[in-house]
């Protein structure tokens, strides 16, 4: 395939859509995972997919576009780059997230949050706990993946450029287990 395509084809293609039998970090099991980092393995993929995300929250005029690190370093660089905007991202800290390498915004400045996938929306939601303290204005949260089933709330308009119905169990009713299929635990390779 060439460096080209629709959010689900290069996540097909660059190996970030697994489908399988997956272990998720909150104990249930799933039938599809993403790593969302190997879709921005090539600058090519990136781009696209920044660019499919800018244009969700283009008419709100975002001029700074923050990202969770790590998943959404890469991506708050992309689509800022497509909205000609600056690109910043937060850090963990104590109080969860914070912009910090002097990072700093302005009174009014407005601002969209972005995030490579949503499942929880819990990393999303610590950026924007931490923007609250901020002087700026938050237009919006986006996504290239929206895993939530639509349960994922912020308070600011959430709009993603792909939306996957994801299927998962607790282990005692995975019909994955029942049929014997091994179990993959993701993010440990």
């Amino acid at each position: 395939m060439s460096e080209s395509g629709t959010v689900p084809e290069i996540l097909i293609a660059s190996g970030a859509w697994l489908r399988g039998h997956f272990l998720l970090t909150s104990g249930l099991h799933s039938d599809q995972f993403l790593i969302m980092a190997r879709a921005f393995e090539r600058p090519a993929w990136g781009r696209l997919l920044g660019a499919a995300v800018a244009d969700l929250f283009r008419q709100e005029q975002p001029q700074a576009v923050v990202g969770p690190a790590m998943g959404g370093v890469i991506l708050a660089y992309e689509v800022a780059a497509a909205l000609g905007a600056r690109a910043l991202f937060t850090e963990k800290s104590d109080a969860g997230m914070a912009l910090k390498r002097g990072f700093r915004l302005a009174a009014g400045e407005r601002v969209l949050v972005v995030e490579d996938a949503v499942s929880t929306g819990g990393s999303v939601q610590k950026v924007l706990d931490h923007l609250r303290g901020q002087p700026a204005q938050v237009v919006g949260v986006a996504a290239v993946a929206d895993r939530s089933a639509g349960q994922a709330t912020f308070g600011v308009p959430f709009r993603a450029a792909w939306s996957l119905a994801v299927n998962q169990w607790p282990a005692e009713e995975c019909p994955l287990c029942a049929q014997a299929v091994p179990l993959t635990r993701p993010k440990e390779g």
